[in-house]
């Protein structure tokens, strides 16, 4: 059997077509480069196990990360962050336990396909983490893998394996309670509950804190199914137009759709929160929130990154178990709701 090619710069260069210089610039960390290409340096040389990276790779220490390109790309600044900063948590809690992580993405393409990144065949590793928010054809192959898995953020119900996610069911419950106490009767909500299990979760909590308060549950002040992501706007857009009576609050599946339904509320003539309070979840730090201030249940981004790191280590095989790790949210109040109990003013109740 002949040696294994040793790996370049050059073939670091040709995978992302780029110049090799791009690829010098990012691996000595020199200016010229943007962080998202020094990033997709880095993880490309862990992959091909280029320089002192293929020690690593060859060591069988190696834990992978399985990311959708599209929460990583620039469309979306905000969400970038804080996926980038979940991504990077993991990498970091992976390190602190002596293993090295290899950050795979994950492109349209391949998740329509069902093609796995390459890092799964060229090189060795005891486990993987999967950001769940996959389709769930996708989610499968790697579930099928004789492998330890956990899923990470979001899950598959009918693909039973260890999960850490928010406690998303608790964080929404905590949220639209902490509403009921402000004086809000009449409370919306908004979130995808078709797409993902986190605003599934959040629909359910609302749901709970909506009946043990005894509040009436007006399904014209809902909106639970989307088309996408990329729809949301229109969506919340189209829905405002049709509606008859807003309630004074909303709770919405995340701080996207806060600052989205904001947005459109303004247009139709109505201010938050002196006539509607918001509340919304993650803690993205939008640039229009400098204003705002969104009332927000925030992730604990860092500690959900240790329980992933601490779990997988606890896997000796591949594990199918419906093991679930929830970490708890954690309230924070800005001025995106309205006390009514201590306003003399009721613009929405007169």
């Amino acid at each position: 059997m002949g040696r294994k090619k040793k790996v370049s710069m050059q073939d670091i260069a040709d995978r992302l077509n780029i110049s090799k210089n791009a690829v010098s610039l990012a691996l000595l960390d020199k200016k010229g480069v943007s962080e998202e290409m020094r990033y997709r340096v880095l993880q490309t040389a862990k992959e091909l196990g280029y320089g002192q990276f293929a020690e690593r790779a060859s060591s069988g220490r190696n834990v992978l990360i399985l990311v959708p390109e599209r929460i990583m790309g620039y469309q979306d600044n905000d969400h970038f962050r804080f996926f980038h900063d979940m991504i990077w948590g993991l990498e970091k809690s992976i390190r602190k336990r002596g293993l090295s992580a290899v950050i795979a993405p994950i492109d349209a393409e391949m998740e329509a396909t069902l093609q796995l990144p390459q890092a799964c065949k060229e090189i060795s590793y005891i486990g993987i983490i999967l950001f769940g928010i996959v389709e769930k054809a996708y989610a499968r192959i790697v579930w099928e893998l004789d492998t330890p898995l956990i899923m990470f953020d979001s899950y598959h119900r009918e693909l039973p394996c260890p999960v850490v996610a928010s406690a998303n069911t608790e964080g929404a419950y905590e949220a639209v309670k902490m509403l009921i106490r402000s004086g809000h009767c009449r409370i919306g909500f908004i979130g995808p509950a078709n797409l993902t299990t986190s605003h599934e979760e959040r629909w359910l909590g609302y749901w709970s804190a909506m009946q043990e308060s005894g509040l009436p549950l007006d399904m014209s002040k809902v909106m639970v199914y989307s088309a996408g992501f990329q729809d949301t706007e229109q969506e919340i857009e189209v829905y405002l137009n049709g509606i008859e009576e807003y309630p004074t609050a909303f709770f919405c599946g995340n701080d996207r759709i806060a600052y989205i339904l904001a947005r459109q509320l303004r247009k139709h003539g109505l201010m938050v929160p002196r006539e509607i309070s918001i509340v919304g979840f993650d803690d993205l730090q939008y640039e229009e929130g400098n204003e705002l201030g969104m009332t927000t249940m925030r992730v604990e981004k860092e500690k959900m990154c240790e329980a992933a790191a601490d779990m997988l280590l606890t896997l000796k095989s591949a594990s199918r178990e419906m093991l679930r790790q929830y970490i708890r949210p954690t309230l924070i109040a800005r001025n995106s709701v309205l006390d009514m109990d201590r306003s003399n003013r009721y613009p929405l109740l007169e």
